[in-house]
């Protein structure tokens, strides 16, 4: 336990380290690709942070906020775009804390094309609020079912295991959105936009699921595949969640340290065809696409629930029972 605790110190240090001279550096090379080259050496050690740590718990938090979402901010940040591109420069202390941190604050450079996107205007206001210390009670609660009740068979903890992930992720982010609020004074926006209401697979994807990441992605990959390069919108969207499933295979790998199965990729892009083949229908058939929620919505849970039992949880259930796990 010592010589782990040592070992996330030092990974800790090395990313302080990193992102001050990423700070400095940027100040003295305009953006572009030299600006970007100069990062380099960055990307490559976040690469191999996850690695000085073996506890799971830690090297998974460390490869999606540091090597997945960091290193994809910093790469924005390259260009002046994403959430570390601020106007007026951020400070020192909150540029570090929005680089680490799963927290999005608004500002006019998250992108370099303009879109009908929800960070463009005003949330909407939660039809199910729940506070923070709500959402701690419900995690623990869940935690505890999932450990100690036997419930209505394999749906039910199904269900229960999807519903954990979520107020896990949720918590985590909501705690980082608390402390850079309170400590810079800064407006900052909601993780998730109650995900159990999506009434589609691209509205559930698009607007309600970890916004953090999906405008990083959004950002980072598809507006310069859709536009810089020319491909059609869908083939646009399949390369983002691609890209997803590459990133989440990768976590996985700093978890287990073994050689991939490729489930959890062939989870995301499974959902990337189906969220394009709906943006396609939509498009052909225009306001004709119309479906009531009371029957869109129980069908697009019911879907994500299915593929996440099918693709995205047997590797993870996999690790729990390992000996090792």
């Amino acid at each position: 336990m010592g010589s782990e605790l040592i070992s996330f110190m030092k990974v800790l240090l090395i990313s302080m380290v990193s992102l001050l001279y990423c700070y400095f550096i940027a100040q003295k090379l305009s953006k572009g690709k030299f600006r970007l080259i100069s990062f380099l050496p960055v990307f490559s050690l976040f690469l191999v942070l996850p690695l000085y740590v073996s506890s799971a718990f830690l090297s998974s938090n460390i490869s999606f906020f540091v090597t997945w979402l960091t290193t994809f901010k910093l790469i924005l940040f390259s260009f002046n775009l994403g959430p570390l591109a601020f106007d007026p420069k951020l400070s020192l202390s909150l540029f570090v804390s929005i680089a680490f941190l799963p927290t999005r604050i608004k500002h006019n450079k998250t992108a370099k094309y303009v879109q009908n996107h929800d960070d463009l205007g005003n949330e909407p206001r939660p039809k199910l609020p729940l506070s923070l210390p709500a959402k701690v009670v419900i995690f623990a609660m869940l935690v505890m079912g999932g450990r100690h009740l036997e419930i209505g068979g394999p749906i039910a903890k199904l269900y229960l295991n999807c519903a954990t992930l979520y107020f896990y992720l949720d918590m985590i982010m909501s705690l980082s959105n608390v402390f850079v609020r309170s400590r810079f004074g800064v407006e900052v926006r909601r993780p998730f936009d109650e995900p159990y209401l999506a009434t589609s697979l691209q509205n559930f994807w698009g607007r309600r699921w970890n916004q953090s990441v999906s405008e990083t992605l959004h950002t980072a990959v598809y507006q310069p595949v859709r536009y810089e390069i020319g491909v059609p919108r869908w083939m646009a969207v399949v390369v983002v969640f691609v890209v997803s499933g590459l990133m989440h295979e990768l976590l996985l790998y700093y978890i287990i340290r073994a050689i991939p199965t490729w489930e959890i990729t062939w989870f995301f892009v499974a959902h990337g065809l189906c969220v394009a083949v709906e943006i396609e229908l939509k498009r052909a058939l225009g306001k004709r696409w119309r479906i009531h929620w009371a029957v869109s919505r129980p069908l697009t849970i019911a879907f994500l629930v299915a593929t996440i039992h099918w693709l995205f949880f047997p590797p993870l259930l996999r690790i729990k029972h390992s000996p090792s796990g």
